[in-house]
């Protein structure tokens, strides 16, 4: 009896461990994603044009997201959004990014990947918890720099903008056909239970102390960008 006791111990102390250790995950990366757009706005005439992240209404962030192949390649990664509320930046939703990548490549890279998220349709989709770049909503490379400089094409057709940096190189990056999708994973490892996309983005739910550097950055972005 006292075996099965102590075993019974171990397992619930291993189990809580694991949980402790994804959690620290999903915290680590809301972290990892605050330090890119620290970064990027961090050198502007390189940056997102303010005019760009001013009337964007989400921001989505994949730190470290994975490439390969050769010709034909692949794409992966996990990252989290937030979108403009009433009452400032909602709480983050986990995502995944998935698809194929098409050009010239050789070998593999990891690469911050952002995404703006430019109006109500474009948000439509990301609160769907599923959808295509490039099918359902309509995906473009985004302007670089202090300012856009009279390019609008931004601001009258693309729903959602990409960019990427790798190596230090800050760039507009097209993502046709990659798919979005919510992290469930991370979403339960985070918040501690299932919370939809909707309920989180339409700031239905409080964001936990682990989402603060993250939201922190957004604020300052948007502070910036409103100047």
């Amino acid at each position: 009896m006292k075996k099965f006791l102590l075993l019974t111990l171990i397992v619930s102390l291993c189990s809580f461990s694991f949980a402790r250790d994804e959690q620290t995950k999903a915290t680590d990366r809301a972290q990892a994603a605050a330090d890119v757009l620290n970064e990027i706005q961090g050198a502007p005439d390189k940056g997102i044009p303010q005019e760009v992240l001013g009337s964007a209404e989400c921001v989505a962030v994949v730190p470290s997201m994975l490439k390969g192949g050769f010709i034909v390649g692949a794409k992966y990664g996990r990252g989290l959004a937030s979108c403009r509320t009433s009452k400032g930046w909602s709480a983050p939703a986990f995502f995944i990014v998935t698809g194929g990548s098409f050009g010239f490549q050789i070998g593999g890279q990891a690469v911050d990947l952002v995404m703006l998220i430019m109006n109500k349709d474009g948000m439509k989709h990301l609160l769907s918890s599923e959808f295509a770049l490039g099918a359902d909503a309509s995906v473009a490379a985004g302007p670089v720099g202090r300012h856009a400089e009279g390019n609008t094409d931004w601001k009258m057709r693309a729903e959602v903008l990409t960019y990427s940096r790798a190596r230090g190189l800050f760039a507009g990056v097209s993502l046709n056909g990659a798919v979005v999708k919510q992290d469930k994973d991370s979403t339960r490892e985070f918040y501690g239970r299932m919370v939809p996309f909707r309920t989180s983005l339409i700031g239905e739910i409080d964001p936990p102390a682990g989402a603060n550097a993250f939201l922190t950055s957004l604020a300052q972005w948007a502070q910036e960008a409103a100047k």
